[in-house]
């Protein structure tokens, strides 16, 4: 902006005492002052909306790399699993030719595995150490109850008239 020391000032008021006189000049420094006032809000504002221009192209071209960055590994991880997968199947197919000599060999000396069975626990009957009838006899609540079935259950009956 431009620079104005206190000589200059000091001429200008001068200049407008004279000018506009002694009635007159409140009136109109005051409304120099808002007309100065909405000039620097104009000027910061703008400051602002380009200040949030640049970092709005940051971020683009942040999130420009960043995507870059994810397809390349994308890229890589889909080439590592198919060079993965193509082997295994090379590896699956070699293995059924041996496989299935070595079956044929060992079918006479191996016995059967048994059939696994499952050990029948029913993981929702836990139970616990204590004896339901010793929780009976010590009054231990053994099932919760919710709040609105508590209300219900504990709730007044209403007077007869």
């Amino acid at each position: 902006m431009i620079d104005f020391g206190f000589d200059k000032i000091a001429l200008i008021g001068a200049v407008a005492l004279i000018v506009i006189g002694p009635e007159k000049l409140p009136r109109v420094a005051r409304t120099v002052g808002h007309m100065i006032g909405k000039a620097q809000r104009y000027v910061a504002d703008v400051k602002a909306e380009v200040n949030r221009s640049i970092e709005l192209e940051e971020l683009q071209k942040m999130k420009t790399q960043f995507e870059t960055a994810a397809r390349d590994v994308e890229q890589t991880v889909n080439t590592e699993m198919r060079s993965a997968t193509s082997d295994l199947e090379s590896q699956w197919k070699a293995g059924d030719a041996d496989s299935a000599s070595a079956a044929s060999a060992l079918e006479g000396l191996a016995t059967p595995l048994p059939e696994y069975r499952h050990p029948k626990k029913n993981w929702r009957l836990k139970r616990g150490a204590m004896p339901a009838w010793y929780k009976q006899r010590a009054g231990i609540r053994t099932k919760a109850l919710s709040g609105a079935a508590r209300v219900a259950r504990y709730r007044p009956k209403p007077l007869a008239r």
